[in-house]
């Protein structure tokens, strides 16, 4: 379906002039904007048969129950439960069988006297696309990056209005849902992170599928989603969290890579002296490797996907060429340590002056935003030329040396002895090549759960 692109009173007066469409808005917060629309389009007494706010947290608590945190997914499930349940209760026998009920929530923190920080929030609704039929639901995270109060708010009242018109009206076309919730919306001032989809009117949708059409689209840098398969919050999963990253294509994930990671991740613990829990793994492709310059082909996405789930791992999809750009990401949503994990060979390449000449201070701008917040970088040894390159026995520029020495002396680059050796001869594309040509000894090149998969669903052929 091809998206126009509709202005916010049009959207609010369609939906007002629906009779089928009724329902609810509650808005807890920053988020107080989205009710508006409707009343200032006119007619909204068709639509909304009821407009709350709480402000205070002993009302909300009072109404919605005590939640630890106020801006949390837990929170918008408990006002959708409560709004929905008493629409049903209040209206479904005077017009439920003649109306399609919604219940729209938001639980958002913008951007304040207080609160100084970029702004966020959750955005839900719930609601029926056929009267009487069991409910479907979207909820999203949003990200806010408005300079002030008033533009987060505006931004949110407009997001929440896409949100409704897009559950009523596009609800047959996801593709056209995710294309329209940032209608009408300045891209620099807001960005999704997060979107699930579910309830009958979703039961062929793959939310993975959909996290990736966010970043493609442009809606988002990044999407994040767990071994189950279900996205989550990115701001939520690294709060309070170190991090360990592992950029790769992962096509497939190999003994090496998966090697790499866990022993990084036993290094960093130790080095940064921090628990298990206290830890979150990621295992990051970026678009530029999903798409090559190309379309991007989404059932090799979600093999991979698959793959790395397999592995009990947590998959981030990336917008982010450069890792500067991606450490920048990350340290918005935590304080804790982040680390990242590559080969040597990939290191001696974050050192080609090549890749930073869009940057006005070259390689030193990048480096300086890289490391800014004492990132670590461990590294692997590699095979080159025959011979093992270790972290030592990098050679750069030589009007790089002292900056190369100045990190490593400074533990910003950390050397990784503990890799097994004997899986310093694998990579990906020659093991991706092995199973495209039926080789018989590739399965001894990946983990074991990955070569069942492999072979079970007949992938990458």
């Amino acid at each position: 379906m091809t998206h126009t692109t509709t202005e916010p009173l049009q959207k609010a007066l369609t939906i007002n002039l629906d009779k089928r469409v009724y329902g609810s808005i509650a808005e807890i917060g920053g988020g107080q904007e989205t009710a508006r629309w409707f009343f200032r389009a006119g007619g909204a007494a068709g639509t909304i048969a009821k407009s709350m706010s709480a402000y205070d947290m002993t009302f909300s608590d009072a109404i919605y129950g005590h939640a630890p945190r106020y801006v949390c997914r837990e929170r918008l499930h408990s006002m959708l439960d409560h709004e929905f349940q008493l629409i049903l209760e209040r209206l479904n026998s005077a017009r439920g069988q003649n109306t399609c009920f919604f219940v729209f929530a938001n639980t958002v923190a913008t951007r304040s006297y207080t609160y100084k920080a970029d702004g966020h929030g959750w955005l839900g609704i719930r609601f029926q696309t056929v009267p009487g039929e069991a409910p479907s639901q979207i909820d999203m995270h949003v990200n806010l990056h408005g300079q002030q109060g008033v533009q987060d708010q505006e931004t949110l009242g407009i997001i929440g209005l896409n949100l409704i018109y897009a559950a009523t009206k596009l609800h047959d076309d996801p593709d056209a849902i995710i294309t329209s919730l940032l209608d009408n919306v300045f891209p620099q001032l807001a960005e999704i992170d997060m979107i699930d989809f579910s309830g009958p009117a979703f039961a062929r949708v793959d939310n993975r599928l959909m996290a990736l059409r966010l970043v493609e689209k442009g809606l988002s840098s990044a999407a994040l989603f767990h071994p189950d398969g279900h996205l989550v919050s990115v701001a939520d999963s690294l709060w309070k969290k170190a991090v360990l990253v592992e950029r790769s294509r992962f096509r497939p994930p190999t003994l090496f890579t998966m090697n790499l990671l866990d022993c990084a991740r036993e290094a960093f613990l130790r080095d940064a002296q921090l628990q298990a829990d206290d830890l979150l793994v990621l295992s990051e492709i970026t678009l530029n490797n999903l798409s090559d310059g190309q379309d991007i082909d989404t059932t090799d996405y979600l093999h991979r996907a698959d793959l790395l789930c397999a592995l009990g791992m947590n998959v981030l999809i990336s917008n982010y060429g450069e890792y500067y750009r991606l450490a920048q990401y990350l340290f918005r949503y935590t304080t804790q340590p982040i680390a990242l994990a590559m080969g040597a060979l990939s290191l001696r390449e974050l050192f080609d002056e090549k890749y930073y000449e869009h940057l006005p201070g070259g390689i030193l701008e990048s480096f300086g935003r890289l490391f800014k917040h004492d990132l670590s970088i461990y590294i692997s040894p590699a095979i080159d030329k025959g011979s093992i390159l270790g972290l030592k026995d990098i050679q750069v520029a030589r009007n790089l040396r002292h900056l190369f020495e100045h990190l490593r002396e400074n533990r910003n680059l950390r050397p990784l002895d503990s890799i097994n050796h004997d899986y310093l001869n694998i990579y990906s594309h020659e093991v991706l090549d092995k199973i495209k040509h039926h080789a018989v000894d590739w399965q001894q090149m990946v983990p074991t759960q990955v070569a069942q998969l492999i072979e079970q669903r007949n992938l990458f052929h």
